[in-house]
């Protein structure tokens, strides 16, 4: 192997961090979230370096990164701005499935390991031509309670439920829209999702939800099957792939 371009890496995006080490990055990782949490047994000896939006900057820069790694939404402007005095900074910017293999992709480029980044996006796109053919279906997804949020047009999300044939009633706004049990009745999605993440929804919610909006199918589900990118996809895609076809 080529000696590789960065030797000093800190990721502020829980997803890429998963990714960096699949791409056999994890010797050059020297920070990260406390939400960067896989592969658990590969980050534990990672420094973190606080949070996605509150990240802890004076330890960061005492680190002498090479090279930073961060999101438009995941990462405040103002720190990417900082950070960018003191090393390479990365922005990621994903709002779809296309968007997320193509930065597989171009991080590959970027961080001497082009081949392994090809490997992990031919693998995510063979599971993508496997997505069962149902019937669509429309569907609310929830991301938080009190007050009751969901998911707009322009956000992976978005983009991953309708890859699998699953039309978001909310689909004409955009970012992270409130909503109310009214509002959601009086859409009748077939289908309303209840993600683990970031708000933890749980059995109890779910009867809540059936009062409100009785004739919709009311379902928890895996949030890292619909919001993480990167490597994630291929276990996402293949759990999804499964999931769908039993709708």
């Amino acid at each position: 192997m080529s000696e590789l371009p960065y030797k000093q890496i800190i990721s502020l995006v829980p997803s890429l961090t998963e990714l960096l080490i699949d791409l056999g990055l994890k010797d050059q990782l020297i920070g990260r979230t406390r939400f960067c949490i896989h592969h658990k047994d590969e980050v534990e000896d990672i420094d973190i370096v606080g949070g996605t939006k509150n990240p802890n900057l004076e330890k960061i820069i005492e680190l002498k990164p090479d090279f930073i790694l961060a999101n438009k939404e995941e990462n405040r402007k103002e720190d990417i701005e900082m950070l960018q005095a003191y090393a390479s900074v990365h922005v990621t910017d994903i709002e779809s499935i296309e968007d997320a293999l193509l930065e597989i992709s171009s991080l590959g480029m970027l961080l001497g390991v082009e081949f392994t980044a090809q490997k992990l996006v031919s693998k995510a796109t063979a599971l993508l031509s496997e997505i069962p053919s149902e019937r669509s279906l429309s569907v609310a997804y929830l991301i938080w309670k009190d007050p009751w949020m969901t998911i707009g047009k322009d956000t992976y999300i978005h983009h991953v439920l309708k890859r699998y044939h699953l039309e978001n009633v909310f689909g004409i706004q955009t970012r992270y829209p409130k909503t109310t049990l009214k509002e959601m009745a009086s859409k009748n999605p077939d289908l309303i999702l209840l993600s683990s993440e970031p708000y933890p929804f749980k059995e109890k919610h779910i009867q809540e939800i059936k009062e409100a909006c009785p004739v919709s199918k009311v379902e928890l589900v895996n949030g890292e099957w619909f919001s993480w990118y990167g490597s994630r996809m291929i276990k996402a895609f293949e759990a999804l792939n499964t999931w769908r076809g039993k709708l």
